[in-house]
């Protein structure tokens, strides 16, 4: 069988799906690096909503998503950017995304670790900043799990200067229960964010962003950088105090990062390993053996299909992740909180399909083939 894809050129070219699934397994948390898949929201398909309305989430199906990552041993990123934070999914909707999925992890003895950030901020000054950063800082608390303070929109529009950020996170941390996760999230995962830290010049963030750390060392566990440039992360993480670890955020060179090189590495906390789970979690598990190569000929080869998701304007990652849920049959449908299903073109979906077809990422490779066609059928392309 033979499935007909839309090019970028508008021409249809014949691609013939793999036949058997990528061989992997369920298995126990790994023990060289902490990998944490920032997981998505499943929308519920059958909820009367409209555009700007609060975000209907299948919650049943949500969490069984979870199941699936923390059966495969990754610890779960929750209510970051790929759940679509400030993208379709509301604080309100995040918050109690928090307190189920807390619950989850309790209950199945999963890892999670959950985003702090201000977007039930419109505006406001510092001092409101600072409120709405704490009240979400006490739901993550209170649900029990680790926090990720996560770049404020609110405080990069109120910052004045760096002055700013420095009294705000220090603010935050001084009070925090336990050691969290700083994310630092650059401008091409959200256009909000240009100029984080109270600059533009990205040497002179950085060494902002580690006076933060530096400040504080005992109440960060460690950072989340995002800036998809591997030169840089491999410089911060050098210059971190001891005991705090580095967490790439980088989907475009995330193989060589977690693999390091004589001086360290990075750990991982990453959208991309949402639909690359199963396979990472494979990967990671010959990493521990102490077989690097063994590590990269798994990951290295998934690059391609990550830099495809991720491509410019790099926010709406989440389209392609969501539709690789669907297919691999975690989910049956595909529609998205905010109806963001339709911020990627066919052509582009079509190679997102192809390429994790290729590499043996759907547990059924019919089905995947079968949703795809029907997916295409409904945007007029016929076998």
């Amino acid at each position: 069988m033979t499935v007909r894809l839309p090019a970028a050129d508008g021409t249809l070219r014949a691609y013939e799906p793999r036949a058997e699934p990528l061989p992997v397994a369920p298995g126990a948390p790994f023990t060289s690096r902490t990998v944490f898949s920032a997981a998505h929201v499943v929308a519920d398909p059958y909820a009367d909503v409209s555009p700007g309305s609060p975000a209907a989430v299948d919650w049943d199906t949500t969490l069984a998503f979870r199941r699936h990552l923390w059966s495969h041993g990754l610890a779960v990123a929750e209510a970051m950017d790929t759940a679509q934070r400030g993208m379709g999914l509301d604080w309100a909707g995040a918050a109690e995304l928090i307190r189920r999925s807390a619950a989850e992890a309790k209950a199945v003895g999963g890892r999670i670790a959950c985003g702090v950030g201000t977007d039930q901020l419109t505006g406001g000054t510092l001092a409101d900043v600072r409120a709405a950063y704490e009240e979400q800082l006490a739901v993550v608390e209170g649900a029990g799990a680790q926090a990720i303070l996560m770049a404020s929109r609110a405080l990069a529009a109120t910052a004045r200067g760096p002055e700013d950020y420095l009294e705000v996170y220090g603010h935050l941390l001084r009070q925090c229960a336990e050691p969290v996760v700083l994310h630092w999230l650059g401008p091409m995962f959200d256009p909000a964010l240009e100029g984080y830290w109270g600059t533009t010049d990205l040497d002179a963030a950085t060494e902002v962003f580690l006076d933060v750390v530096a400040a504080h060392p005992g109440k960060v566990d460690g950072v989340k950088i995002s800036l998809l440039d591997a030169r840089r992360e491999i410089e911060l993480r050098r210059r971190l105090p001891r005991g705090v670890r580095c967490y790439t955020g980088d989907d475009f060179h995330y193989p060589e990062l977690i693999a390091g090189d004589d001086r360290g590495f990075s750990h991982a906390l990453l959208g991309v390993f949402d639909p690359l789970g199963p396979l990472a979690a494979r990967a990671v598990r010959v990493l521990d053996t102490g077989d690097t190569a063994g590590f990269r000929e798994l990951l290295d080869p998934t690059v391609e299909l990550a830099r495809h998701l991720f491509r410019h304007p790099t926010r709406f990652y989440k389209t392609g992740v969501v539709l690789l849920a669907w297919l691999a049959g975690h989910q049956s449908h595909f529609a998205m909180v905010g109806g963001l299903q339709s911020a990627r073109s066919l052509p582009h979906l079509a190679r997102a399909y192809e390429l994790a077809d290729s590499l043996g990422l759907f547990p059924d490779p019919a089905l995947a083939e079968d949703r795809m066609k029907t997916l295409l059928a409904l945007y007029g392309v016929t076998s």
